[in-house]
């Protein structure tokens, strides 16, 4: 695997103390990033953004359940679009590819883990992590979580806020894996509702199954989807 240090990742070097022309010059880039990806995006409809882990390969349950749910999505008209990395990101382009679907993967460079999948009819490549989480977001109708570490708790909970703060409505989220994500319900219920720094409506926007069948009939019953404004 290609390991890079933090210090040659684009994110690292942004966030580096700098002066004003370094600065703007990094703005530039940034500005073309977006548009470059505006470009290449601008024509993707109907499209499931999936999350989750890097970590997991062929055989294991999580990895099989993605590879099933973006298939039979792909099936039923949908594109698929993921991180294109590996992991829970190949499974998802893997069925899209097996469901006859378009494949996309929005990749980012990071010190370890990250390369692109084989499994991409379209393969994007970003610099900065704010830039494609907006790729990921802007292009998609529904989100399939599937069970990750931090990097997908980060989209996990930015997609909770977008829904909480009205930057995208009926918008379906499916959460799979029930026996990852429903330990965080106590921590919700019990200490965020009730400490009252969020709503107990804040957390009605997703539904937790581990059923391809129930994921497709979730995010099919959502006729009108709002793009995201951001």
């Amino acid at each position: 695997m290609n390991e890079r240090s933090p210090e040659a990742t684009s994110d690292f070097k942004l966030l580096e103390k700098s002066n004003y022309s370094t600065d703007y010059w990094m703005a530039m880039r940034i500005w073309r990033e977006f548009r470059m990806g505006f470009r290449k995006l601008q024509n993707v409809n109907e499209c499931v953004t999936v999350f989750g882990s890097a970590r997991f390969r062929e055989g294991n349950v999580y990895y099989e359940m993605a590879r099933a749910t973006a298939k039979l999505l792909a099936e039923n008209g949908f594109k698929i679009m993921t991180g294109g990395g590996p992991g829970i990101m190949e499974a998802a382009n893997r069925g899209a590819k097996e469901g006859g679907g378009y494949s996309i993967g929005c990749n980012i460079e990071l010190p370890h883990e990250q390369f692109a999948n084989p499994y991409l009819d379209l393969s994007i490549d970003f610099h900065y992590f704010f830039v494609r989480k907006v790729m990921l977001v802007k292009y998609s109708t529904a989100f399939v979580l599937m069970p990750g570490g931090f990097g997908t708790m980060d989209e996990t909970f930015e997609i909770a806020t977008l829904i909480q703060t009205g930057k995208v409505k009926n918008f379906p989220v499916v959460a799979m894996g029930r026996d990852y994500w429903e330990p965080l319900g106590p921590f919700i219920n019990e200490t965020m509702i009730n400490h009252g720094t969020i709503n107990p409506e804040d957390v009605n926007f997703v539904r937790i199954t581990d059923d391809p069948e129930e994921a497709l009939h979730l995010i099919q019953s959502h006729k009108t989807v709002e793009r995201a404004n951001i």
